[in-house]
């Protein structure tokens, strides 16, 4: 696999039409947003899932690209299988030892943690993508990925929707008769009509060497992050769609420009000046980048 020579900083825009985009459990699973300014936020935990799900569905029989936060994985195990894989013994955890008098003094930082932890980002490409902590039971140290997300943000503040729903079952007898057979069930659906997101990233080399993350497992994130929404249509989430991704790709390993200078030369403004009527479209929205403005030693690529 090459390795990663150049520093990547990109943007994310992307928009939700009648839907839930990231709900906050905290708030009866409201659209998240932030109280403030009233703009819809989705956070890094949201899009990495689809990235992890992406990745899952499209290689799930290829070697070192299995994913380890998935749904109902017990991590402990799956760090354990590290350790059968590499044929050593895992460090003894504080409930193995059950406070034994006579216990080994082991070392945590030794070297079959660190013989575990570099085949985990073999293994599996979240890991070696997004880092882990994965010194929860069996010790396999903590991963820094040299993916980094931040959340995104709506351009304009959005309106959240609650809407009233009718199933014309219920799932009880009794439910059945304290209605005399009327049978319906109401229940609520929040959605955000129209909203457009913007998110940035940051892909560092030097973190990349650390993992094992290679041109190719970059190849794989962007694609990713292309195709995310894709196959993740559900009733809750509507229409959610990636209208623009740009990637500001370094000459060097370090960069050649502060990111948040590059991010600077993407522009999105409303196309409806005179706010006749609120956006309800990637179309009502006006993207530049200012391109003659761009540092030396920075390229731009158009990926959407």
């Amino acid at each position: 696999m090459a390795q990663l020579k150049n520093r990547y900083d990109f943007v994310l825009v992307f928009d939700v039409k009648d839907g839930n985009p990231n709900g906050d459990p905290d708030a009866g699973n409201l659209p998240r947003l932030d109280p403030e300014t009233g703009q819809g936020l989705v956070t890094d935990v949201c899009l990495k899932r689809k990235v992890r799900n992406y990745v899952a569905l499209t290689r799930a029989n290829e070697p070192g690209y299995g994913i380890f936060i998935r749904e109902k994985a017990i991590l402990n195990n799956l760090i354990g299988g590290a350790y059968e894989k590499l044929g050593i013994e895992p460090e003894a955890t504080a409930q193995d030892k059950k406070g034994s008098a006579n216990k080994k003094k082991t070392d945590n930082s030794g070297e079959n943690v660190d013989k575990a932890r570099e085949q985990m980002c073999k293994d599996y490409f979240d890991v070696r993508t997004f880092g882990a902590v994965m010194s929860t039971g069996k010790n396999a140290g903590q991963v820094r990925g040299p993916v980094q997300l931040t959340f995104a943000r709506s351009i304009e503040p959005i309106v959240t929707l609650e809407h009233s729903i009718t199933r014309c079952a219920v799932a009880t007898e009794e439910e059945s008769k304290n209605q005399s057979g009327g049978n319906r069930t109401m229940g609520r659906k929040n959605t955000v009509p129209y909203g457009l997101y913007i998110a940035y990233g940051f892909v560092s080399p030097a973190l990349a060497k650390q993992t094992g993350f290679s041109q190719e497992d970059l190849d794989v994130l962007f694609e990713a992050l292309k195709n995310m929404f894709e196959h993740d249509h559900s009733a809750a989430r509507g229409m959610m769609t990636v209208c623009k991704f740009i990637v500001f790709k370094h000459e060097s390993e370090l960069g050649n420009a502060h990111a948040n200078k590059l991010f600077d030369l993407v522009k999105i403004t409303n196309a409806k000046e005179d706010g006749s009527t609120p956006p309800r479209s990637f179309s009502d929205y006006v993207v530049s980048i200012q391109k003659d403005e761009l540092p030396e030693g920075v390229e731009i690529l158009e990926m959407v």
